[in-house]
């Protein structure tokens, strides 16, 4: 069976029309950034909640911004099927797993072995960024999805 997609967007995106909301999440992203995670990490953080979501806008944003933060296309491909790949180093995969699992929540709480193999490569600040940016890149998919945003 084939869905039929409207490729228009519903409205502009909420946090364009709440007053102020724009203001704060984009602050919310600058704090983020401040912390010291490698920017790459979190572009492949956000492209992987992005693909789970399956929000088309934050994919196509995030791949473009690995790609300027250096990552080679292989390594952005690779992102879709991060468990089966050697092109990500021991830190992306524990950010990616740790992406998966607070992202799927309906799979239940982030598992113990999970938090404990991204503590393990990045220290508790850089957690904190790390679990916050998911937050964030969800929300932005949310967003996104409720009001049908596409790629322009």
């Amino acid at each position: 069976m084939t869905r039929e997609i409207d490729m228009q967007a519903r409205m502009a995106n909420p946090a364009t029309i709440v007053p102020d909301a724009m203001q704060a999440l984009l602050g919310l992203g600058k704090a983020i950034n401040k912390v010291g995670v490698p920017a790459l990490t979190m572009h492949l953080v956000y492209l992987r909640a992005s693909q789970i979501n399956g929000c088309s806008v934050c994919v196509d944003m995030h791949a473009r911004d690995a790609k300027k933060a250096g990552a080679s296309d292989e390594k952005i491909w690779a992102v879709g099927a991060w468990r089966e790949t050697t092109r990500l180093d021991e830190a992306e995969r524990a950010a990616l797993a740790l992406t998966d699992a607070t992202t799927k929540l309906t799979d239940g709480p982030v598992p113990d072995d999970v938090y404990d193999a991204a503590a393990k490569h990045f220290d508790e600040e850089q957690l904190a960024a790390l679990i916050m940016g998911i937050a964030t890149v969800n929300l932005w998919n949310r967003l996104n999805a409720a009001t049908r945003q596409v790629v322009s």
